[in-house]
């Protein structure tokens, strides 16, 4: 068995799997079938389960090295490749130091009938501001978050929008929007920092 942190399994395979659990939970939302399938399919997901329980990591996933030198946060609620919660977001930076990031939330998202949950909607904007901050090895962490709802985010294709205001010290104030196809639904802005290393703090 490789070391803690370490796995000969190819990434795509993580990605496959969890794609399969993602359709899964969408799935049983909307399932209309009878008793006997339904024992029938808990059957074979409690199988599984048990199956991949064989060797679990200790807690959460956390953040993990990878051999490329990269930061594995697979199991981040928003961006997480292994976490099926997650959209997941990819979230892409300009060169002129906004983000954006396109997405589509199903039947899993849903808060008001047909629309996205209001949290999920501060959630996605949350991650997409923080990430006007980021630096190499340095994530910006929320110090605090307004959001403004203007309509009803429709479940479906959204996009995430984001900029840098200004920059106050170790301050950054970054603002942004979510959309649809239909135009602006939410507005956010927020002010985010560095946390402090170790090396930093003696």
């Amino acid at each position: 068995m490789p070391a803690y942190g370490e796995s000969n399994v190819p990434e795509a395979l993580y990605v496959s799997l969890t794609d399969s659990v993602r359709r899964l939970v969408d799935t049983t939302i909307r399932s209309q079938s009878d008793c006997g399938a339904i024992l029938s399919a808990k059957a074979k997901i409690d199988s599984a389960a048990d199956e991949l329980s064989h060797s679990l990591i200790p807690g959460s996933f956390g953040i993990q090295p990878a051999a490329d030198g990269r930061s594995r946060t697979w199991g981040n609620a928003v961006i997480g490749l292994r976490n099926a919660l997650a959209p997941p977001l990819v979230v892409h930076h300009e060169p002129g130091g906004g983000v954006w990031a396109e997405v589509s939330l199903g039947a899993a998202y849903e808060g008001p009938a047909g629309h996205v949950h209001g949290g999920i909607c501060a959630l996605l904007l949350d991650h997409v501001l923080a990430a006007t901050a980021h630096k190499p090895g340095r994530p910006a962490v929320t110090g605090t978050l307004t959001v403004r709802y203007e309509a009803g985010t429709r479940l479906g294709p959204l996009r995430a929008e984001a900029h840098i205001d200004r920059i106050e010290g170790a301050k950054t104030f970054a603002v942004g929007h979510l959309a649809t196809p239909e135009g602006v639904t939410v507005r956010a802005e927020g002010v985010f920092f560095h946390p402090r290393t170790s090396s930093q703090q003696v």
